[in-house]
C-alpha cells in the first residue's frame, strides 16, 4: 500500500510539472501586484527563498501550503517584519491549527506600507512657462498601500504525501488619477489561489515539493489587462549530515534546499540555501538567487528554545541588493 501511494505521488508530481512546462509564460516584466513575490519569512530569505520543500508550519502558507502538515504542535504562529528597499515596509503573520485527521487550517495576512508618495501631473501647454520640467507636483498621494488576506488548508494523504491550498484576497491601492475635472481611484483587488504538494522519500530525509502561487484572472487598469505574478516552483531538500553520520539523536542537521522557479514575468531562476542547525538550538543560514536584477546572496541566524510546552524561535536575515539599500528581515515563531 505504501509503495502504491509513493508511486501515485511521484506520478502526480511528474504530470503536474509537465503541465506547467507547457504553459506559455513569456511576458517578461509584465505583471502587477508584484508585492506578492516578496517573501516575508526571515528563514526563507536567508535560504535564498528556497522553501518550496523545506518550509513547515505556518510560514509555509506563504510558499507551499502543503508544508502546514509538518506542524509538531496544535497551534503554530509566525510574525514577520521586512525592511524592503526605498523605505517600504512589509508586515505579515500566519496562524495555523492542527486538527489531526481532519487536516490543518490556517489564516494569514500581509500588509505593505509604501511610505510617503509625492504625486505629479502633466501640464497643459499654457502652463509650460511655469513648469519647465514638463510636470507639476500635486502633493502627497493618500490611500497608497497593498494587502493580502488568506485562508489555508492542508492534509497529509499518507505519511509521505501531503497537499495544501490557500485562497486569498489581494489588493493594491495606488492613489488617484486626474483627467481634467474627472477623478478616479486607482484601487484593485482580486481573488487569488495558491496550491502545493509535498512528498517525503525514505532516502536520507530527501523531500520534494511543488507549488503554484498567485493564480488569478487578469486585472484591467484603464484599457490594459495585467496579469498577477504567477509563479511555478519545484523544490527539493535533503539533510546532508545523514550522508556522513547516522545522527541518531537528530540534534544537528545540515539542510540543503533548492528551488527551480518558472515565473510569468521573467525567465527561469534557481534559488539555493544551506542551513546548519546545532543542538536543535542555533541555526546559521546562507543562500543565493540566480538570474536576479538586484538580489544575489543572503545570510541569517536563528535561535530556538522551549519553555514548558511552548516552543519559540527568532530568525534574522540579511539580503544583499545592488543599487538599493540591503534588505533585512526579522521573524518570530511560536508553537504550542
Amino acid at each position: 500500500m505504501k509503495i502504491h501511494k509513493s508511486l501515485f505521488a511521484l506520478l502526480f508530481l511528474l504530470n503536474t510539472s509537465l503541465i506547467f512546462s507547457q504553459v506559455d509564460l513569456n511576458k517578461t516584466a509584465q505583471s502587477t501586484m508584484n508585492f506578492l513575490l516578496v517573501g516575508p519569512s526571515a528563514r526563507a530569505a536567508a535560504l535564498g527563498e528556497a522553501l518550496t520543500a523545506a518550509g513547515s508550519g505556518s510560514e509555509a502558507m506563504f510558499y507551499n501550503p502543503s508544508g502546514l502538515t509538518d506542524m509538531q504542535k496544535d497551534f503554530d504562529i509566525n510574525l514577520n517584519y521586512t525592511k524592503w528597499v526605498a523605505d517600504i515596509l512589509y508586515l505579515s503573520a500566519g496562524v495555523a491549527w492542527n486538527l489531526d485527521i481532519i487536516g490543518v487550517v490556517g489564516v494569514n495576512f500581509l500588509t505593505v506600507d509604501y511610505g510617503v508618495i509625492n504625486g505629479t501631473s502633466l501640464i497643459y501647454p499654457s502652463e509650460s512657462q511655469f513648469y519647465p520640467l514638463g510636470y507639476k507636483e500635486t502633493g502627497e498621494v493618500g490611500n497608497v498601500g497593498a494587502y493580502a488576506v488568506g485562508l489555508s488548508y492542508a492534509r497529509a494523504i499518507s505519511e509521505a504525501f501531503s497537499i495544501g491550498g490557500n485562497i486569498k484576497i489581494a489588493g493594491q491601492n495606488l492613489g488617484k488619477n486626474y483627467f481634467g475635472t474627472t477623478e478616479k481611484e486607482n484601487n484593485a483587488s482580486k481573488l487569488v489561489f495558491d496550491a502545493g504538494v509535498k512528498y517525503k522519500t525514505d532516502f536520507k530525509e530527501f523531500t520534494f515539493g511543488m507549488s503554484i502561487r498567485n493564480f488569478s484572472t487578469n486585472i484591467k487598469r484603464e484599457e490594459i489587462d495585467e496579469q498577477l505574478p504567477l509563479l511555478f516552483s519545484l523544490g527539493a531538500s535533503v539533510n546532508l549530515i545523514d550522508f556522513i553520520d547516522d545522527n541518531p539523536a537528530g540534534t544537528n542537521s545540515l539542510l540543503l534546499a533548492l528551488d527551480f522557479l518558472h515565473p510569468n514575468n521573467y525567465t527561469e531562476r534557481v534559488n539555493a540555501g544551506l542551513e546548519y542547525k546545532f543542538l536543535n538550538m542555533l541555526s546559521a543560514r546562507a543562500g543565493y538567487q540566480t538570474n536576479r536584477d538586484l538580489a544575489s546572496w543572503s545570510a541569517g541566524l536563528g535561535f530556538n528554545s522551549s519553555i514548558s510546552d511552548y516552543d519559540f524561535e527568532i530568525n534574522y536575515s540579511y539580503s544583499k541588493f545592488d543599487f538599493f539599500d540591503d534588505v533585512q528581515r526579522i521573524s518570530l515563531h511560536f508553537s504550542f
